[in-house]
């Protein structure tokens, strides 16, 4: 893979921040965009706008060619069997609470469990603390083993018969654990319990099979994955979005409308009503292309090089702390001695490198970790060794600029 070549695609890396030549290392938060995708959007701006489905003139069904085309593209990349299984949505987020809404508070009673792991993210969490308390069921969590895995035993104790769903991260975005969903998934069904996955920090890293790893719903965003941010994905297995409840109303879900009462459109509409982000789907599809094109194979290749190589820089600093498994996703999350992580990414940023610094969306696991904040570098397929070896220096330099405060 030409690291290189790759990081001219994305002007934005071509810039000095302070002063100093943009090191640009919180990928997780957000990926960067390609030219690609940047003039995909541009182009249906200019040349193509129109609302899709509505309109029978030339511009209404370009645009509706190009935003099912981009459908279709991510059935391919997800391999899923139907691109009526494939939902637009905004975001991650967006589709764990339409499976929140739409599939639990539907069909959850009192004493049904739903299974979490404390490394999820506050957008794999909150919804189900909702569905509980709405539904009068049960929420428990798999323990983690202190390098911040989760063990299939643990997995077979917590998930019972009582157990309705199973939602856990595919990888951590604090510990860049990567989970087993495919064996999760089986012990899950086992008891005849659903597996909601989140994918934000899994599909833009690796080659995802929604059919293999058999999982019932898949969630993630196409802004870290070089696509433009407000699009993202809610793959679903078609039995259960059938079952359903869309949970917004409006022009275009429907099929019938009369005085008292409506029907809905048939899958994957129904959960896609008013116009949809027809400009960030384009632009999703454009993504999945540029990285077909370089191959996840690669970029997940490339990545974990990056990682290790990271990891063995910063486990040489004095006073460093690393959370997390020793096998990780492209990520390291850190604290340096008693420096404050925000102060440790002001002083970073001052040398033109972009970290992230705080909970990271993360609280419960913050408090499992006996911390408040941390800071995290996360890689992408247009990092290099050389971003990795001006993390450390400008580390070096907080530690000697902070050691002479104190």
């Amino acid at each position: 893979m030409d690291t290189i070549a790759i990081r001219q695609m994305f002007p934005i890396l071509n810039q000095e921040v302070n002063g100093h030549p943009l090191v640009y290392l919180d990928s997780s938060a957000t990926s960067q965009k390609p030219v690609s995708v940047i003039e995909a959007v541009e182009r249906y701006y200019r040349q193509d706008n129109s609302n899709v489905h509505r309109g029978v003139h030339t511009l209404g069904s370009r645009a509706t060619d190009q935003y099912e085309g981009a459908r279709e593209k991510v059935r391919r990349f997800i391999n899923a069997k139907s691109s009526a299984e494939v939902i637009f949505t905004r975001g991650t987020t967006t589709s764990i609470n339409t499976v929140a809404y739409g599939y639990a508070r539907k069909f959850l009673q009192k004493g049904d469990e739903i299974v979490i792991t404390p490394m999820e993210h506050h957008s794999n969490i909150i919804p189900w603390q909702q569905v509980a308390k709405v539904t009068g069921a049960t929420l428990k969590y798999i323990p983690l083993q202190p390098d911040g895995t989760i063990t299939l035993e643990d997995a077979r104790k917590t998930i019972t018969t009582e157990t309705k769903i199973v939602a856990m991260t595919h990888v951590s975005n604090v510990l860049g654990t990567i989970n087993p969903i495919k064996e999760i998934t089986e012990i899950a069904h086992k008891h005849g319990a659903i597996i909601v996955v989140d994918g934000a920090q899994g599909a833009p890293h690796m080659q995802v099979d929604v059919q293999d790893l058999d999982c019932d719903f898949y969630a993630f965003s196409g802004h870290k994955m070089c696509a433009p941010t407000g699009i993202g994905v809610l793959y679903g297995k078609r039995n259960l979005l059938e079952e359903m409840d869309p949970v917004e109303f409006g022009g275009e879900m429907i099929d019938f409308v009369d005085l008292y009462d409506s029907t809905w459109k048939e899958l994957p509409w129904k959960f896609e009503g008013g116009t949809p982000i027809i400009a960030g789907a384009i632009g999703l599809g454009a993504a999945i292309d540029f990285l077909n094109e370089i191959g996840m194979e690669q970029i997940l290749e490339h990545e974990q090089k990056l990682a290790d190589y990271a990891m063995e820089k910063l486990q040489s600093i004095d006073g460093m702390k690393i959370y997390g498994p020793k096998k990780r996703a492209a990520l390291v999350t850190f604290n340096l001695d008693d420096v404050h992580p925000h102060d440790v990414s002001t002083v970073l940023d001052a040398e033109g490198i972009a970290i992230r610094a705080g909970h990271h969306c993360a609280q419960p696991l913050m408090k499992w970790l006996d911390v408040t904040a941390t800071a995290r570098a996360s890689f992408y397929l247009y990092n290099t060794e050389k971003d990795v070896d001006r993390l450390v220096e400008g580390l070096l330099k907080t530690k000697e600029y902070f050691g002479d405060v104190f």
